[in-house]
């Protein structure tokens, strides 16, 4: 996302699903969800070098270390997007 976001998420996680007035929002019906198409972004396997210290505390936050170095890159990239080089 480009702006940040101005929702107070804190106060949102803590309510309770019937506190949440949903009553401006259209019930999404079946026609929908028979036309909905789930977009995964594609893999690709790669070899990479890192240093064995940023590989190392990566895995030591657990499961899912390679889910989150792409996420910081995806972040990084979309960040270098917004700023043409010079």
């Amino acid at each position: 996302m480009s702006k940040a976001s101005k929702t107070d998420w804190e106060r949102l996680a803590k309510l309770d699903d019937q506190d949440i007035d949903t009553g401006d929002m259209s019930e999404l019906g079946d026609d929908f969800f028979l036309r909905a198409e789930l977009r995964v972004p594609v893999k690709q396997a790669v070899t990479i070098r890192l240093d064995a210290d940023v590989l190392e505390w990566f895995k030591g936050q657990g499961a899912g270390y390679q889910t989150r170095i792409n996420q910081l890159l995806r972040h990084y990239m979309q960040a270098q997007q917004n700023h043409p080089p010079r």
